[in-house]
């Protein structure tokens, strides 16, 4: 079993009351699963900024239909995404897109040390595939932050849950604790359909080998 201790007192804590509620009886299979996984809805219309970066960089995506794939949560795994966070958030800084290139949105790898939030997922999940992570399990998130404005994530598929790397925050997060409102995120089988977020159906998980 993973130690969730280590990532953070709020992760700790929501972790802790859903294990104190499940214990209870007083929670049902189905609204646990909706706690671990963000709920999924249709088809949605991909960012402007992933589109173009495809049109820049169409080897990155044109790729098959794959199986959905999670990975299992392990002590390596943990540390292995809390590594990758700490690395980018470390080392890139940050830097809006209007400043950077004089554009509004411009979705790419922040090769000269500066980006914005979309600069910063698309590093974390670069380094997670080199390291052997499924493309299927790295899922580039839309979000409302806390302040209402538009944000990007990265979300992580495990058999524990969803988790999310995030360039505002230090810690690895579950996806209900980062008190986010989720938008859309790219679908699972193909990194160029993207799907809405937020409606009353659970994803289901699919464990990796």
């Amino acid at each position: 079993m993973v130690a969730y201790q280590s990532m953070g007192v709020r992760a700790a804590a929501v972790l802790a009351a859903f294990a104190a509620i499940a214990c209870t009886g007083n929670i049902s299979a189905y609204a646990q699963k909706k706690l671990l996984y963000v709920a999924v809805g249709e088809t949605s219309r991909p960012p402007i900024g992933w589109v173009q970066f495809c049109e820049a960089r169409p080897w990155e995506c044109k790729v098959e239909r794959m199986e959905p794939r999670d990975v299992q949560f392990t002590a390596q795994a943990r540390r292995e995404l809390e590594r990758v966070n700490r690395f980018v958030n470390e080392r890139i800084k940050p830097l809006t897109d209007l400043e950077h290139y004089g554009v509004i949105e411009k979705w790419t790898y922040p090769e000269d040390g500066y980006g914005d939030c979309e600069d910063y997922v698309l590093l974390k999940r670069r380094m997670l595939m080199q390291l052997g992570w499924p493309r299927s399990a790295l899922l580039i998130t839309v979000v409302r932050d806390r302040k209402g404005e538009g944000h990007s994530v990265l979300t992580v598929r495990t058999d524990k849950g969803e988790f999310i790397l995030d360039n505002q925050v230090e810690e690895v997060l579950p996806w209900a604790s980062t008190g986010y409102r989720y938008i859309k995120r790219q679908a699972q089988h193909d990194p160029n359909i993207w799907v809405s977020l937020g409606d009353d159906r659970p994803t289901p998980f699919v464990a990796a080998r």
